[in-house]
């Protein structure tokens, strides 16, 4: 789950941050228990080579760094990020497709998936005579309350809980790479791929290891020479867990075998005990499990909040914009956490499943990406002489290879024909249910043309309070 909570903290800071700050926040964003499922599954695919693929993937996500930080750079301070820059350059049905599908539904099914995984691996853990699901409807029970109270669940160990993840990663599979456990080093062959298009295809999966870095631009106001140190620590964040997963896919060779490893629903458990017994596979569940509760903390907070902000908008209902008496938007907090126990039992100790809606997610925040870089090839071509802090070089270039390369990885998200049709069917039909949503919306109860682009000043002027309640007292809305 990629939504974090402490990104709104960093905001009110007054202190000025420097560049390690924003490499630490944007490790801490990306990282989550579903990469290491991904991690897993895409090593146990085709061996050591996935990390050809993930390099492939690692480098894709540099040109979405790239293009969201020249939009920022053009429309700087904003709160909804590539909601408005997208409302600026394709119109309001477009936006509704993007934030609903690639922000909301992909954030909230992989909470779900890593809910499932928490559940997994406490069942693992204490063996008691109880559906797993159990563990999962408790745990979510538990954060929606909290968050309907207005309590902010694991905020100060939010940090605490990120460097317990990237750092026990780092150090169990530095013990792999040496061959430091106290378990049985296994044989086998360090490339299982039949051909280098399967190994490509696997871009697809390792994608999923690389989102969510974006999610550090909101703290680009108070960041020292932001123009560079935002767009530099990004980037260098990226490259610092392509480097800290491959150290795992090596320490994966040494002690466990492919096929075990692709089809667990917990592959950080399952090497934890291979490799160190029974107390490495406690280390890995007390940590997940930790980083799953804050990042399910972090989600329903996250996504209720970016719920209200687009219901002020008006582009969702105004119930999601209502608070109870502790200010919390309590709809969507509860519909939020509703769905992710859906998912959580759609995908419930099933690795199969798993996987398969993780990338489904993966194909929607790809779209998302893919409009980002529409969006800077529009706003270069309306506005080429607008002060930009920063902007990508080599002109369309890297934005057009962005396309090129998300498109590709869309199109073979998966190595089995029968998966990726089912995909592309569940991501079409959503697509064109928000479609038919956003274009009456639009049409009748925002009463704005649905693919006309909003100019820029009025984009940026929705982002002040006074805005909507002018637009109310006209009755515009």
């Amino acid at each position: 789950m990629k939504v974090q909570t402490h990104c709104r903290r960093l905001l009110m800071e007054e202190k000025k941050l420097g560049l390690g700050s924003v490499i630490s926040t944007s490790v801490g964003l990306v990282i989550a228990t579903s990469c290491l499922v991904s991690l897993g599954q895409g090593a146990g695919e085709v061996g050591i080579v996935f990390i050809g693929a993930m390099v492939v993937a690692c480098l894709l996500n540099l040109t979405t760094i790239g293009s969201l930080s020249e939009l920022n750079a053009l429309m700087p301070n904003i709160t909804g990020g590539l909601a408005q820059y997208t409302l600026a350059c394709m119109g309001p049905l477009p936006t509704i497709v993007s934030m609903v599908g690639g922000y909301l539904i992909c954030n909230i099914l992989s909470a779900g998936v890593e809910a499932s995984i928490f559940a997994y691996a406490m069942s693992q853990v204490i063996p008691l005579p109880i559906p797993s699901i159990v563990y999962t409807a408790v745990m979510m029970i538990i954060v929606m309350v909290a968050n309907l109270r207005g309590v902010d669940m694991f905020a100060k160990l939010q940090d605490l809980v990120a460097f317990l993840l990237v750092g026990s990663m780092v150090v169990m599979g530095l013990i792999g790479v040496f061959k430091l456990g106290t378990g049985q080093v296994v044989t086998q062959p360090a490339n299982m791929a039949t051909s280098p298009s399967q190994v490509i295809s696997m871009t697809a999966v390792a994608f999923w290891l690389f989102i969510g870095a974006e999610f550090a631009i909101p703290i680009s106001s108070q960041v020292k020479n932001a123009k560079k140190n935002v767009p530099l620590g990004m980037c260098l964040g990226l490259i610092i867990i392509l480097i800290m997963q491959s150290i795992m896919v090596l320490g994966f060779y040494h002690y466990t075998p492919w096929t075990e490893l692709a089809n667990s629903a917990a592959p950080h458990m399952l090497y934890g005990e291979l490799l160190l017994g029974k107390y490495g596979k406690i280390w890995m569940a007390l940590v997940a499990a930790l980083a799953v509760i804050s990042t399910q903390n972090s989600g329903v907070n996250g996504l209720a909040y970016i719920g209200q902000g687009m219901a002020k908008m008006n582009m969702l209902p105004q119930i999601f914009a209502k608070t109870n008496k502790h200010g919390v938007p309590f709809f969507g907090v509860i519909s939020i956490s509703v769905s992710m126990f859906v998912f959580a039992y759609i995908s419930d100790g099933s690795s199969d499943m798993i996987e398969f809606l993780i990338l489904v997610g993966s194909v929607f925040w790809m779209i998302t990406y893919i409009f980002a870089h529409i969006d800077v090839l529009i706003l270069r071509k309306k506005m080429p002489k607008a002060p930009r802090s920063f902007k990508v070089p080599c002109g369309p270039l890297f934005p057009l290879i962005g396309i090129i390369g998300t498109s590709y990885m869309i199109f073979y998200i998966s190595t089995d024909p029968h998966e990726r049709l089912m995909i592309w069917l569940i991501t079409g039909i959503t697509i064109i249910a928000l479609g038919i949503y956003a274009f009456f919306w639009t049409k009748y109860r925002m009463k704005m043309p649905v693919l006309k682009a909003v100019p820029i000043e009025k984009v940026m002027a929705m982002d002040n309070e006074l805005y909507y309640k002018a637009r109310k007292k006209h009755g515009i809305w």
